[in-house]
């Protein structure tokens, strides 16, 4: 039975979900917001009343958690032979569910178990099942995928420095080597055939698996979502999971060139030879064996008492959507950058940069390397920057129209880009051969800083592919390997970094707004995660939408929210509002 994102247990969406509203304290004449829940009673209650509640004789031995640790109640189901009875007891003789009246009827003597402890047990191990999929197997699967792209562009690389290498060979020999250089060409192009052939093939194999995955999600989601207990008899066998298929990475075939003559024109232009390097195996990074991310009531009750500093008790947001626009040229929306005033820079993840207006009209269209990362953005003298990914080049568009290089990057592969608002600095977060690196240059093109480690976190990136800039300076990027925002100050020392509440976060793209908070695009929760300048997190925005994307803010609190399954961009207005 499948179920829409709507019928989702919370537990499994995003760890927070106070964006438009929040649970308010269930004890009587309280209206605080909820931080947590009284197990036994089943009522969930603010800071102040829970330390009441546990004080209380009657109340002091309650089991009080965090909200989201609560224990979720036993669904009411009426007995069929006693309907003014609930079923609340497991016969462990009989494997029959029972009401009170049953046990002492039919059941005297038998071993009996309260259900509610069984029904949480089981709904705990389809949350770790689901925690599983989201944490290790679709991620690492798509990482897998992401290897295999970048394999075929090193073997599209290969091939072509290996028809260069012919033809510059073929131009020192002139009319003698023409038969013999078609001749390795077409073999060139029977040899990149099949090995496209072999990549598409290992491709095809982890789209498979991924649908394998996706259908698993659904289906736990499923058991997760239903009134039902029936989650009880799920067996063994639904909480295996088919291991990830292996492939191994194709060895692209080296051109060897040799000695010319007229009359050994053929071996002159040299022979392609497989290489007798044995394929390795992909690697793939094994799932570490962890205990559960959510912190124990011990813990947190002690941390609550030494605390120096209250929580805030969270305001909420209020959203209104302004419009929508439809973006020529672009088959979906992986960034958004304000231009001048009611225009948008556009990129979609096969290299469409687009100028459009909030009508919908195309004013300019750019082609680039760039794929579902911060490529782009508006200085403050309205150009636009965007980097070239293969050839490893930051451009810039002139007022001409014309597009300029501004700075090459080396043997450093440019992700992302923003320019600073007050003096348009130009910050570009860069990956090199298993590093990262998030490098600022001033107007002239000059590397002025380089932040890639930190005295006390060692490694502050893996892969940031957004970036944006605060209004106090600090630097925030979205970083899709460590699955976590990192901000660091304008010294480029480690500040925060935020990796969700609870559960694991794929963080895409990245804003401030004039206030400071920070608003970072969440894909497993389809939500906007708004945090305060500190990094600690304040709410989730907007209900949960498949496919967000980016995110974009101007400097009138105008929210402008792209998704990678639509070319459609929507604006809304957002305002904080006082509790």
């Amino acid at each position: 039975m499948a179920f829409s994102e709507s019928t989702v247990p919370e537990s499994l969406r995003a760890p927070a979900d106070i964006g438009q509203h929040y649970v308010e304290c269930a004890i009587e004449d309280c209206t605080k917001n909820c931080q947590y829940y009284c197990n036994p009673c089943h009522r969930p209650m603010c800071k102040q009343c829970r330390d009441e509640h546990l004080v209380s004789s009657d109340t002091k031995n309650h089991e009080v958690v965090l909200y989201r640790q609560r224990r979720r109640p036993l669904p009411v189901e009426k007995c069929r032979d006693h309907p003014t009875k609930e079923i609340d007891m497991l016969c462990e003789e009989c494997q029959v569910r029972l009401c009170s009246k049953c046990a002492t009827q039919n059941h005297r003597g038998h071993t009996l178990t309260d259900l509610e402890a069984i029904y949480s047990e089981m709904l705990k191990q389809c949350m770790e099942m689901n925690h599983k999929l989201h944490k290790y197997f679709l991620p690492t699967t798509q990482n897998m995928q992401r290897e295999i792209m970048e394999d075929v562009t090193h073997i599209k690389t290969s091939m072509e420095n290996a028809r260069k290498s012919i033809k510059d060979e073929a131009e020192k020999m002139k009319i003698l080597v023409d038969f013999v250089m078609s001749e390795n060409i077409e073999e060139v192009n029977k040899m990149e055939e099949s090995l496209l052939e072999q990549l598409q093939t290992q491709d095809k194999i982890y789209d498979e698996y991924s649908s394998y995955l996706k259908d698993l999600v659904r289906d736990f989601n499923g058991y997760l979502s239903t009134e039902s207990l029936e989650i009880i008899s799920l067996t063994a066998d639904k909480f295996e999971i088919q291991p990830i298929p292996r492939t191994t990475r194709l060895v692209p075939p080296v051109f060897t060139a040799g000695p010319y003559c007229r009359d050994g024109i053929a071996n002159l232009l040299g022979r392609f030879n497989i290489p007798t390097t044995k394929a390795e195996n992909r690697k793939i990074k094994p799932m570490e064996s962890e205990s559960t991310q959510l912190r124990s009531l011990g813990k947190q009750l002690k941390e609550d008492i030494h605390a120096q500093k209250k929580t805030p008790s969270p305001s909420s947001i209020s959203i209104i959507r302004v419009s929508e626009c439809s973006v020529p040229s672009v088959e979906n929306v992986c960034h958004v950058s304000v231009g001048i005033s009611g225009r948008l820079w556009v990129s979609d993840w096969i290299g469409n940069l687009v100028e459009t207006d909030l009508l919908g009209t195309l004013l300019r269209n750019i082609r680039t390397s760039g794929r579902n990362e911060g490529y782009h953005a508006v200085t403050k003298d309205r150009n636009v920057f965007f980097v070239d990914k293969d050839k490893k080049v930051i451009k810039r568009t002139e007022q001409n129209e014309q597009i300029a290089e501004f700075v090459t990057t080396g043997d450093w592969t440019p992700l992302s880009i923003h320019s600073f608002r007050n003096n348009g600095d130009i910050l570009v977060g860069m990956i090199n051969d298993g590093e990262a690196q998030v490098v600022r240059y001033n107007m002239s093109g000059k590397e002025i800083q380089n932040i890639q480690r930190d005295n006390k976190v060692g490694e502050l990136y893996r892969y940031p592919h957004y970036i944006a800039e605060n209004i106090n300076g600090d630097i925030c990027t979205s970083d899709f390997h460590k699955q976590a925002v990192v901000v660091v100050d304008k010294l480029g020392q480690h500040r925060c970094s935020y990796t969700g509440q609870g559960l694991p976060i794929s963080p895409y793209g990245i804003c401030t707004d004039v206030l400071g908070h920070i608003l970072v695009c969440e894909t497993f929760s389809g939500t906007i995660h708004f945090l305060e300048q500190g990094g600690g997190f304040l709410h989730s925005i907007l209900t949960p939408q498949q496919g967000i994307c980016s995110v974009c803010v101007d400097d009138e609190n105008n929210l402008y929210v792209g998704k990678n399954n639509t070319n459609l961009v929507t604006v809304y207005k957002y305002q904080k509002l006082s509790k």
